[in-house]
């Protein structure tokens, strides 16, 4: 019987438990439980419900056990820039509040009161999102500072259900990096940096590379889910896993990894934290072995989400994308307006956004979607320009991973606007780059390019033109 390897992924909505082998020199993968994730307002806060997260993952490892299926290794991967602050005792200080709240509003100024936009840019290379950690950490210093006075660290949320595994405290690279606190140069803190912005230092510790081991289960989790098991840090910030799975080792190539949000972008091995990539809005997030994820952050398949469960029929995406095939709209909105953010109705922002720009008003299930998916396409092909303009190199294959592979409208929409070639595929990219750094731990590969060639032999790809 060969090796089992299980990546916990846990995204805004849901989360999922996938086990995977290698049989015959291909990678498997199966999903053997999943679960249901979401904000919940607590007292008019957006709020993660870590406690209930950290039981589901526990539940997915005794199906594990259940199954006879048990894993040498397990990494956990969740979305960026969401903390929880940690006593002394390793209790959760306030609480664990998520990345659509409100309570950010204002902080870039706090921020910029003490280091100006273009040297933080330049300090760090990380796009400005008005909920990165960054900002989160001043809302706490304005609202509750004793939170950060009796703090004694802070951990990302894959990082803290790590810990709550091993016992074990790491700081894993890829997800630090959206804090937009760590330096580019030294991979690690910029401690200078923290300091001056009044965060104490001690909280931030050390950053740990991909691959790391955490530890082994503690004898209570060991005792609760039936088993021992190796703890090791993927990418896990799940679009750096997302992006370690894609099928390609061009470097004329852009992805795009696409669910809730759209990261499109490329690799390189150097951060461009340069003021014409900071006016062009690109970020610089880690990746895998010290290399970049040089792209932009847009607003994603959120949008058609948002709409479907406003609309009155329960529909499927399929069936949505069929309606919206049949229109022939002209009304494009910009995905990445703060309207869309968090809207009370997404379909009246869309309405609205036409409306207030002398557009067509979209008023059916088709129309509306139809506006949507254009929109998003669009937003692509201008990415795609301005990734080209800010490099000096042009592109001709788009690889789309994730859950937004399954879009055939939009894949078919993306190639139109970008005059791109568009590979879709893989849709599991997140739990395979999270299990493809397992591997690459335990030696099954010998390096990035191998393990990719093993994704581009084991999973169905979709070409359109």
């Amino acid at each position: 019987m060969g090796k089992y390897y299980l990546a916990v992924d846990i995204g805004a909505s849901s989360g999922r438990h996938m086990l995977a082998s290698l049989v015959d020199g291909k990678m498997q993968l199966e999903e053997v439980y999943r679960f249901s994730n979401g904000m919940k307002d607590r007292n008019g806060t957006l709020c993660w419900d870590v406690e209930n997260l950290f039981s589901e993952i526990k539940n997915g490892l005794k199906k594990c056990k259940e199954s006879g299926r048990i894993p040498d290794s397990v990494g956990i991967d969740t979305w960026a820039v969401d903390y929880v602050l940690l006593d002394q005792d390793g209790r959760i200080l306030g609480d664990t509040v998520g990345y659509r709240d409100s309570r950010t509003e204002g902080m870039d100024e706090k921020v910029y009161e003490r280091i100006p936009q273009t040297e933080l840019y330049a300090r760090t290379g990380i796009q400005k999102q008005i909920f990165n950690t960054i900002y989160q950490l001043m809302a706490v210093k304005q609202t509750h500072p004793e939170y950060l006075e009796k703090a004694e660290s802070m951990l990302m949320i894959p990082d803290y259900f790590h810990y709550l595994l091993t016992g074990v405290k790491k700081m894993e690279y890829t997800n630090a990096t959206s804090a937009q606190l760590v330096s580019p140069k030294t991979n690690d803190w910029d401690y200078e940096l923290i300091e001056r912005l009044g965060y104490p230092s001690k909280i931030f510790r050390p950053v740990s590379m991909p691959g790391t081991v955490v530890g082994n289960f503690t004898k209570e989790i060991q005792e609760e889910v039936g088993f021992d098991c190796t703890v090791v840090l993927p990418a896990t910030h799940d679009t750096g896993s997302a992006v370690l799975a894609v099928p390609s080792d061009s470097n004329r190539a852009i992805y795009i990894s696409s669910g809730t949000w759209s990261l499109m972008g490329i690799e390189r091995m150097e951060a461009d934290c340069t003021m014409s990539s900071m006016q062009a809005n690109f970020t610089n997030e880690g990746g895998y072995d010290h290399r970049f994820r040089y792209l932009k952050n847009i607003m994603g398949l959120w949008m058609i989400q948002s709409v479907k469960k406003e609309f009155k029929e329960d529909l499927s995406f399929s069936e949505i994308c069929e309606r919206a095939s049949r229109e022939n709209i002209v009304s494009i909105v910009d995905c990445n307006d703060s309207s869309f953010f968090a809207p009370k109705s997404m379909i009246q922002a869309v309405q609205d956004f036409c409306r207030n720009s002398d557009q067509p008003v979209p008023e059916t299930v088709g129309e509306i979607s139809a506006v949507v998916y254009n929109s998003l396409a669009y937003c692509y092909g201008e990415t795609v320009r301005e990734i080209e303009a800010v490099t000096g190199s042009t592109y001709d294959t788009i690889h789309v991973v994730g859950g937004g592979a399954n879009a055939g409208y939009l894949n078919e929409l993306t190639a139109k606007y970008t005059g791109k070639r568009v590979v879709a595929g893989p849709v599991e990219a997140t739990a395979i780059g999270n299990i493809a750094v397992q591997m690459l731990r335990d030696g099954v590969f010998a390096d990035l390019k191998e393990a990719r060639a093993c994704i581009r032999q084991s999973f169905d790809l979709k070409e359109y033109k």
